[in-house]
């Protein structure tokens, strides 16, 4: 006998990456597929070491239950870094949460009413999409140009937003990075209306040349709502990460998470937090960006090596991400099979957007978790498919991701 499920539970599904990363584990697959940090990277020792550190000092503590909003002095080190970016934040705007993902989702919980229009950028993170869609909203594409998303506020379609969801620093799956004029031009645009700008920045501190440019977060207070995880500097395994907004958001926020899970580990905020006031990032953030900008490198010289002329991309300058775009009339997703066959995955990039129609040709990639050698071979093997469309542009998709 079948349960009756709710209508919101239609709602939640699949993620395309997830699905295809259960494809991709037979051997000798070459994975640009998922976004995941580095294994490489993570500061094992050190985090041994703090664990030892937190059971020998702070054992009862750490294995209690704490408070919903958080560990006191874990929400006052974000406040404080976010202090040094320009954003007036205080420890009690502060929630901290079981991975940035749980942010989303409470974001989507006390922001998004059914049939609330939510802006976002097109492409937009897949992740962002999936949290929101359970609470009935009603997305709409911003347009974009070199700069970033376009702050179209007043197009008919825009006009009775709830909500902006932006990631300004090095998009997922794009890598662009709003610029510095762009964002005062958002800031401008959202400045007395009553929509919420939701900035999430997993990528940030995944800076190549130079960190990207202020917050929007600091020049629209008590408007703006911030997400950032520990994930990809420290480890995604430890799930932390956290919001910052006005104290009244944060409060319903820590109400919301009550139902669902109480709190975030306690052990996992204090070790976290025996790591940070021991300055561990002050040497973890230039190894790993040293990392992934030789693994950028490796793909950016690559694809100019392997690829036809007529794929287009551009260089992103932090993060994980390359976006492609095949010539038109290509389909990515039809493509996949052919590049799964030469050993290498790719996410194509309809899994990314969320209104309107979705273009077929673009794919994303990522850099973090191959090795230069493994990059080259792989970006060869997919020369090698996409210079079929050169001849046959394939149109219809063989594979359901």
């Amino acid at each position: 006998m079948a349960l009756t499920l709710s209508q919101r539970s239609a709602q939640y599904t699949t993620s395309p990456i997830r699905d295809l990363l259960k494809l991709i584990e037979q051997p000798g697959i070459i994975s640009l597929a998922g976004g995941l940090p580095a294994a490489g990277s993570f500061p094992v020792d050190a985090l041994r070491a703090a664990c030892a550190e937190v059971f020998d000092t702070q054992a009862q503590g750490a294995l209690q239950y704490g408070p919903s909003e958080g560990i006191a002095p874990l929400r006052e080190w974000v406040a404080a870094q976010l202090r040094e970016q320009g954003i007036a934040a205080q420890a009690d705007e502060v929630l901290i949460t079981s991975g940035s993902q749980q942010g989303l989702d409470l974001v989507g919980r006390v922001l998004i009413d059914p049939g609330s229009t939510v802006l976002v950028e097109r492409p937009t993170y897949l992740g962002a999409l999936q949290a929101f869609a359970p609470y009935g909203p009603c997305f709409a594409d911003l347009d974009d140009d070199a700069q970033g998303a376009l702050p179209t506020l007043n197009a008919p379609a825009h006009r009775d937003a709830r909500m902006v969801y932006l990631q300004p620093n090095f998009r997922n799956p794009t890598g662009q990075t709003l610029t510095a004029a762009r964002r005062a031009q958002w800031a401008r645009a959202l400045q007395d209306r009553p929509i919420a700008l939701v900035e999430d920045n997993p990528y940030g501190e995944l800076w190549f040349d130079g960190p990207p440019p202020a917050p929007l977060a600091a020049q629209l207070p008590g408007q703006s709502i911030l997400l950032g995880t520990f994930s990809k500097v420290l480890s995604p395994g430890l799930r932390l990460g956290y919001v910052h907004g006005p104290q009244e958001v944060i409060a319903k926020m820590a109400q919301a998470r009550q139902a669902a899970d109480l709190q975030t580990s306690s052990l996992t905020q204090r070790l976290v937090l025996k790591v940070l006031e021991g300055r561990l990032l002050d040497a973890q953030l230039p190894r790993i960006r040293a990392l992934y900008r030789s693994q950028r490198d490796a793909m950016l010289a690559a694809l100019e090596r392997h690829m036809p002329e007529t794929v287009r991309w551009e260089a992103p300058q932090g993060g994980m991400f390359i976006w492609l775009s095949l010539p038109e009339g290509a389909d990515a997703t039809a493509l996949l099979p052919l590049a799964l066959a030469r050993k290498v995955a790719y996410v194509p990039g309809t899994a990314f957007y969320a209104a309107g129609t979705a273009p077929r040709n673009t794919l994303r990639l990522s850099y973090a978790t191959a090795t230069p050698e493994q990059i080259d071979t792989a970006i060869a093997h997919l020369g090698d498919v996409f210079s079929q469309t050169q001849v046959r542009p394939l149109t219809e998709g063989v594979l359901n991701l």
